[in-house]
């Protein structure tokens, strides 16, 4: 895919009119590129548009941006794409609202918009979004969080979706942002955690002042609204437990980033917050169906200076390969982002700076976050994404901070594999080099080639849908995860694939990063081997299965008690 990928840049700066000593400079970096990222949005015929409902009187739900989910709602093993779209706020009559999206993967590198049709057109002021089979039909059903009464899309396998929300008493009305479903009890069913941020009012709304320019309020101007945990009763309903499980329902949370995870490797999720100028929370699970506040012991409540900072994404992974979940965080402007490394023993050293990753954040405004190994070495990148809050960012920063802009680069950073990062956003691929308004990031091999795409949702903006283009020929294993006796999904399912002395581990993730969803698939690179010694997968239920000498270079499905299957298209 390499010559496409010069071909479409080609074109780009053919389109854009770039200056020939620009072109020279950019065509000097692609050539030393560490990854390759083409902007594939314009051939993909995803033509979704967020629109934030802006009106020039800075409501405050304008900031936050929106979500999209990566998942292969049809069965047909190519992942789709959900984007949630804001609404306006005034009364607009006579105009036709914006509507959430789906676009269906036609198998080609393009899209086909499928929203009518499958019953998915909310035009409700959208934030965030999850996949989980909460009734275990073996179809992927949808969350979407709003400000406003949420919704639960169940799939009614025939590629249409119906609104369950108020039958299944998930119907919140506060300001939801992110989600994740997570079957914390094991009990088979999938849970559901929803973050919730601040009590905003739109009746009571006042715009603020900074240095003599109208500028949207700072969240400590509200007051935060508790977040919510949903036990799943196993008929179709969920049960609201937040209290019996344990989780403070503090007005401090404010929470935006949501991500489950077994840190400590006792076989049960635990969950981390990132909440918005408020202390994170890094709920750990005691196994009984309740959960413990962690995070000030596991040093990951607070920032460096001992100060709670603006969290925005969260998200886990094994950056340095040692068995254990990392934990990484990214932070409002001025806050750098945090790089936490698993001490194996409950708690988490910040390793941002030591790993050369936290600095550079610094003067950005960071959201969605993921660790994700673009170039099949075998170890975990992370791509950040960024963006302001501020539309007139430039005039309140000026003189103050020349780095601040409302649209911002993007940030890719390459594992050295020596526990350290080397921002590479620079020389990998025109995609990358264009400054958006971004939120959040979702990743998924959408055309099948072994390799992670980006897609990056930006608002008041078109999407970036990034193709991955990787010039190396390391080899890679997709690991598709089913089930019939637990979560169809497989979510919390931990796969540990090994290869010579080196051993990676993924689990199956819902929800994540900033109010996305990425496939559910995991994905492995495997540097130079053309073989994986073992795979070893950990299910919910407690089973562990291995299976010895797997070719690369293919997509695996395995089925719990069973091992390798078929994939059936439905």
């Amino acid at each position: 895919m390499v010559s496409s990928f010069w071909k479409l840049s080609t074109k780009s700066i053919d389109r854009i009119c770039l200056p020939s000593f620009l072109i020279f400079f950019l065509c000097q970096n692609l050539v030393g590129a560490q990854f390759n990222f083409a902007d594939a949005t314009l051939i993909s015929k995803i033509d979704f548009k967020h629109y934030d409902g802006r009106s020039g009187k800075r409501y405050f739900t304008e900031t936050l941006g929106s979500g999209a989910a990566w998942f292969d709602y049809d069965q047909d093993g190519d992942p789709d794409i959900f984007f949630v779209n804001g609404a306006s706020l005034d009364n607009d009559s006579g105009t036709t609202p914006p509507t959430n999206k789906l676009y269906r993967n036609n198998g080609d590198g393009t899209f086909t918009d499928v929203t009518k049709i499958a019953g998915v057109d909310d035009t409700g002021y959208g934030f965030g979004c999850c996949v989980g089979d909460y009734n275990n039909d073996g179809f992927s059903d949808l969350y979407v969080t709003n400000f406003g009464p949420n919704l639960l899309y169940h799939n009614n396998g025939d590629g249409t979706f119906s609104d369950v929300g108020k039958q299944a008493n998930v119907a919140d009305s506060r300001w939801g942002t992110s989600c994740a479903f997570s079957d914390y009890d094991r009990d088979g069913h999938l849970d559901l955690f929803v973050a919730n941020y601040v009590d905003y009012q739109l009746n009571d709304h006042q715009p603020c002042q900074r240095r003599n320019l109208q500028v949207y309020c700072p969240p400590a101007d509200f007051v935060g609204t508790p977040d919510i945990l949903y036990r799943n009763n196993g008929d179709g309903t969920f049960t609201d437990t937040t209290l019996n499980a344990g989780l403070v329902p503090t007005e401090n949370g404010k929470g935006l980033g949501v991500v489950w995870g077994d840190y400590d490797n006792d076989g049960y999720p635990d969950l981390s917050i990132a909440n918005d100028t408020t202390p994170d929370m890094l709920y750990r699970n005691n196994g009984d169906g309740t959960f413990i506040d962690v995070a000030l012991f596991a040093g990951v409540a607070l920032g460096m200076k001992g100060v709670a900072l603006g969290g925005m994404g969260v998200n886990f992974g094994d950056y340095n390969n040692d068995g254990w979940l990392d934990l990484v965080v990214t932070n409002f402007e001025a806050d750098p982002n945090g790089l936490f490394l698993n001490d194996k023993d409950g708690a988490f050293v910040d390793e941002a700076y030591a790993a050369k990753f936290g600095g550079i954040g610094t003067p950005y405004v960071g959201w969605g976050v993921d660790f994700v190994d673009f170039d099949n070495d075998g170890y975990q990148d992370i791509f950040v994404a960024n963006g302001h809050i501020y539309d007139n960012a430039e005039e309140i920063h000026e003189g103050v901070n020349t780095f601040s802009s409302y649209a911002q680069l993007n940030h890719c950073f390459l594992n050295l594999r020596d526990g350290s990062f080397s921002e590479v956003s620079g020389k990998s691929g025109l995609g990358l080099l264009i400054d958006k308004v971004s939120r959040g990031a979702t990743f998924a091999d959408y055309d099948n080639d072994g390799d992670l795409d980006i897609l990056i949702t930006n608002s008041n903006q078109k999407p970036d849908l990034l193709r991955n283009d990787i010039s190396n020929t390391n080899y890679w294993l997709i690991v598709h995860i089913v089930s019939d006796r637990n979560n169809g999904n497989g979510v919390g399912t931990r796969v540990k694939i090994t290869t010579g002395r080196t051993s990676q581990i993924r689990e199956v993730k819902s929800g994540s990063s900033y109010l996305c969803q990425s496939d559910m698939r995991l994905h492995f690179g495997l540097g130079k081997s053309a073989y994986a010694d073992q795979i070893e997968v950990l299910w919910t239920s407690g089973l562990v299965e291995k299976i010895q000498n797997i070719k690369a270079n293919q997509r695996l499905y395995l089925k719990e008690g069973v091992g390798i299957v078929k994939f059936n298209v439905q």
